[in-house]
């Protein structure tokens, strides 16, 4: 198969996000449009979190006064200019040969929030130099604890602004997509914030081996490693991959700035429900004392408007724009933030709201 380079320019036929899907296909390898497009299992999650939107009718209002309206929000103290952030995607060079450089560049471009893998494939210090938007950093929590401490530190003292530490994966379940292409990292790519460090921080399990004696646990964080977390750095740490109202109450009552409503798109259970099916009862739980987070799934700007009427506070994007990036780069991701914030404002129009603030329940439809 031969993989096309980057595109120079934007075709102009290019109108929505699922138009970068196929471009971005054929600029993959077959490994690795495998990785970044595929799911666990059957892949009944990935699916299931693209449906539930659909599920979901809108309830329009009509003569509204929306004069002074925007999609401004704020989040752990920052002005956001609309509730759209990059979600952590490891291995981007796999996708385009800038990686994670080129998508802070479409992100600052858009003043959309970043929030960069532990397996970025660009040092963490390198992309806050050039940042012109909010970083946050996802964290991975090592074996190593020092290790941990170090990457911590390293995101602080670089002016990251928020930990997010993935809680939903301390193994993964069978990539199947995944196995049968035969996936392994592209030569040249690899994880540089870790670089030097052994390479056993895989979350796969070995064949014939057993999940509790294979010695995969002892890397999987606990309620009392959030809690160290949280004395050893002064940025809000948030938890991503919170998917039970009762989760979410122990986070809450454990003093986590924030959650992050995601079943990790899919990628490690099969057969979880979707996102937007739990979302109202870990909202109701939350009840407004820390920001919710969400991701799964979304393609629309009419998505992004359900999820704010059922209870996030903003969402994370992770597979458009990383089917932007592979199509065009930079441009390619800012292109595709742009797509959904305008989708999102001509949503919060013809619904009657002129602000995230006043997007409720009442979006949504009853019939």
């Amino acid at each position: 198969m031969t993989v096309l380079p980057p595109l120079t320019q934007i075709p102009p036929d290019v109108v929505a996000v699922a138009d970068y899907e196929p471009l971005a296909r054929e600029r993959m390898s077959p490994a690795a449009w495998a990785y970044f497009s595929g799911g666990v299992g059957d892949e009944l999650t990935l699916q299931a979190n693209s449906a539930a939107y659909a599920r979901r009718l809108l309830h329009p209002r009509v003569l509204a006064d929306l004069r002074g309206g925007h999609t401004r929000v704020t989040l752990l103290g920052r002005t956001f200019e609309h509730p759209i952030l990059l979600a952590p995607v490891a291995y981007q060079k796999m996708a385009h040969p800038e990686g994670e450089r080129a998508t802070m560049l479409g992100a600052s471009a858009m003043k959309a929030g970043m929030i960069v893998s532990t397996q970025s494939t660009v040092l963490l210090e390198d992309l806050a130099r050039e940042a012109q938007a909010p970083l946050w950093f996802q964290l991975y929590v090592q074996r190593d604890r020092a290790l941990t401490q170090s990457l911590v530190a390293r995101a602080e003292a670089a002016g990251f602004e928020a930990i997010v530490v993935t809680v939903d994966a301390p193994v993964l379940g069978p990539r199947n997509r995944e196995q049968r292409s035969g996936f392994r990292l592209m030569p040249g790519v690899e994880a540089v914030n870790l670089r030097g460090q052994p390479a056993a921080a895989t979350r796969h399990l070995a064949a014939g081996a057993s999940v509790f004696t294979s010695g995969l646990l002892e890397v999987a964080p606990t309620w009392t490693d959030i809690a160290w977390l949280r004395s050893i750095t002064r940025l809000p740490v948030l938890l991503k991959g919170i998917m039970s109202a009762e989760d979410a109450a122990r986070a809450v009552q454990e003093g986590v700035a924030g959650i992050v409503v995601s079943n990790h798109g899919g990628r490690t259970l099969d057969t979880l429900p979707a996102t937007l099916d739990v979302l109202p009862r870990i909202a109701a739980q939350v009840a407004g004392r820390v920001p919710i987070l969400f991701d799964g799934g979304i393609r629309r700007g009419t998505d992004i408007l359900k999820a704010l009427a059922l209870g996030a506070s903003a969402v994370l994007v992770g597979r458009p724009y990383l089917y932007g990036l592979a199509a065009a780069g930079a441009p390619g991701v800012a292109h595709v933030i742009n797509i959904l914030r305008t989708e999102l404002e001509f949503a919060m129009v013809l619904t009657g709201r002129a602000t995230v603030a006043e997007i409720d329940a009442g979006v949504i439809s009853s019939e």
